[in-house]
């Protein structure tokens, strides 16, 4: 039973994996495709907000998002709950759709966005007004990084 569950959870995560970046950008929408952890209501939150700040999504519930950020370059010290795909471009963590709109406009030679963490009022971490200052961090495609936005 235990080796049934983890060849299938290893063919989801292929198939996931084949669906990376592959989602075609549709007139007026962004597609991205969201992990998440389905007990996760941060990623939730996020997601709606992203909706309404007129991206397509589709999500999909994965119990083990490590090996997905590791083969996306997403180191732990930029984990953070979910793991999303736009285009080429690797999105982890509450980063902010104006930071991810920018990214697809200028279009820089890197891995994506990272708001490493769970910073408190970033999207979908809205605490009752409570915000934290934090930094979305471009990840270059030699794994380096530097700030991109500043909140």
């Amino acid at each position: 039973m235990i080796m049934r569950n983890a060849v299938y959870a290893g063919i989801a995560l292929f198939l996931a994996i084949l669906t990376l970046g592959a989602a075609p950008v549709q007139a007026g929408k962004n597609q991205m495709t969201v992990y998440k952890s389905p007990t996760c209501g941060c990623c939730k939150e996020w997601v709606k907000y992203m909706k309404a700040n007129d991206f397509e999504m589709t999500t999909y519930d994965v119990k083990d998002l490590g090996p997905l950020k590791r083969m996306s370059g997403v180191t732990p010290q930029l984990a953070s709950c979910h793991t999303a795909f736009i285009g080429d471009y690797v999105v982890e963590g509450h980063v902010p759709a104006a930071d991810i709109e920018r990214l697809l406009k200028e279009k820089p030679e890197a891995k994506g966005l990272t708001a490493p963490g769970m910073p408190v009022g970033s999207p979908g971490m809205e605490q009752g007004g409570k915000k934290e200052p934090y930094n979305v961090l471009l990840i270059g495609k030699d794994g380096r990084t530097r700030v991109y936005a500043r909140h």
